[in-house]
């Protein structure tokens, strides 16, 4: 059986494209299984975080520091929230480990 050029071309472009797809399925499932590893855990100490609403802005707090993260936007709808007070009263029951339900 003889191969031609064009068919040796051909298979070789096949093989790299599926090579290029494989590796690219890899790290995509790499990437993701990362993403969740992390997924809601406190950036300080690596413990869980918990969510909490606070006049319907959800704040994360670590269970384990109690550190307090913001998504994006977060922060600044906590500051333009008409609840009197909000920023005062979180932080203080945060000070205190006193989560609001």
């Amino acid at each position: 059986m003889t191969h031609n050029k064009n068919e040796d071309e051909y298979f070789a472009r096949r093989d790299a494209e599926l090579l290029r797809q494989q590796r690219a399925a890899a790290q995509q499932a790499a990437a993701e299984s990362e993403r969740k590893k992390h997924h809601m855990k406190c950036p300080k100490c690596g413990y869980d975080l918990i969510t909490h609403d606070w006049d319907g802005i959800q704040i994360d707090q670590c269970t384990h520091c109690h550190g307090v993260w913001f998504d994006a936007g977060e922060a600044e709808a906590l500051m333009k929230t008409s609840a009197p007070n909000i920023l005062a009263r979180v932080f203080r029951a945060v000070a205190k480990g006193v989560t609001r339900k």
